[in-house]
């Protein structure tokens, strides 16, 4: 399963805004994305267009996580949803 590491830049972290953006677009993809926190078990893998799930994983500014996607253009999609991870949500 194809998978990309992102360190969170929003200086909020994955909460609220910043969440809501992410979950949007991971939602809008004809994939089942996951995300979870660097180094944690793959089976405490979160759904990624769960604005809830998203907040529950508790990434703050500077944490890295964990992408996972399996299906056509998954390598595509993480490229551009680890883009989004890394980018000021908060500004947006």
């Amino acid at each position: 399963m194809p998978e990309r590491t992102a360190v969170v830049a929003s200086a909020s972290g994955l909460h609220a805004r910043p969440a809501a953006i992410f979950a949007e677009a991971a939602a809008e993809l004809d994939l089942e994305v996951t995300i979870a926190m660097h180094g944690a078990p793959e089976d405490e893998a979160l759904d990624a267009s769960s604005i809830l799930s998203l907040m529950t994983l508790g990434a703050g500014n500077g944490d890295k996580v964990v992408l996972r996607a399996e299906g056509p253009g998954a390598e595509d999609a993480l490229a551009r949803l680890a883009a989004l991870v890394e980018s000021d949500l908060d500004a947006s």
